[in-house]
Parts: C-alpha cells; structure tokens; sequence
C-alpha cells in the first residue's frame, strides 16, 4: 500500500481536510461515492486518495454536478485511469521486446560476420545432402545433357 492509499484521518480530520461536514461524508460513503477503511474498533478512516476524491467531489458538487452525474463522472475517471495504466504496462512490453528483437538481430550480424570472416573461422557452407535414390531414378532427357 502506497501513501496516498493509507488510511490516516478520522471523519472529524478528513471532513476538515476536504471542505465538509462530517454527515456529508457519510452520506458519500451510503451512496458508495467514497470508501474509507475502517479500524479494529470500525472507525472510519480516509487516506489522502480519499480526501483528493472528496475535494473533487465537493468541487463537482459546487459546479452544479448532482451526485448520479458525480458517480458517472468519478466512474469514467476510475477507467481512464485504469487506460492508462494498461497502456503504460504494455509500452513497458514493447519496449522490452524492441530491446530483445535488437539484441537478436546485432547477435545474428555478428554470427554472419563470424561464419565468413576469412582467416578467422573456416567457412562454413550449408551444401543440400545429395539423395543416391533420387539421382539414379532421374528422367533420361535430364541425364541425358549431363554426359
């Protein structure tokens, strides 16, 4: 658990923090606006995240937002987020895989290099293994320009 996810204030605290009165908070938490943690004893006890979703509920609130638009606006938030998160995981992927197909191919370069390299490995030259079955059947007009 982050910082900002701890739970730290008391409802008394946090409604100070944010600009409210405590029965506001609790009436976020009824309609599922807001989730503090609670206590051993269930006090309820709200993190900074909290409070930074309750400071910008307040401020929905006060520009004419009702709650239901409120929910709707803090639900496509929590998606944006998750977006974005994603979007981060899988640059992290490309940029590992960019890093991997890149080391392969300086792997394969160097290889070639190595193989043809006069003076520094015998030449390696891949020759098809002749198949004695299948020249000796060969059709007479392709034997027959070869004597």
């Amino acid at each position: 658990m982050n910082d900002r996810e701890r739970p730290l204030y008391m409802i008394s605290v946090a409604a100070e923090l944010a600009g409210m009165h405590p029965q506001t908070l609790r009436v976020y938490e009824s309609r599922g606006l807001v989730t503090p943690k609670r206590s051993g004893g269930n006090t309820r006890l709200y993190s900074p995240a909290d409070i930074e979703r309750l400071e910008l509920i307040g401020q929905l609130t006060s520009e004419g937002v009702n709650l239901a638009g409120v929910m709707r606006i803090l639900d496509m938030q929590n998606r944006l987020d998750e977006c974005d998160e994603q979007i981060e995981r899988l640059g992290r992927r490309v940029r590992r895989t960019t890093d991997r197909l890149h080391e392969l191919e300086m792997r394969q370069q160097i290889t070639a290099m190595v193989r043809y390299q006069p003076g520094v490995l015998r030449r390696i030259e891949q020759q098809a293994p002749v198949d004695t079955q299948t020249s000796s059947q060969q059709p007479a007009s392709e034997t027959a320009g070869l004597a």
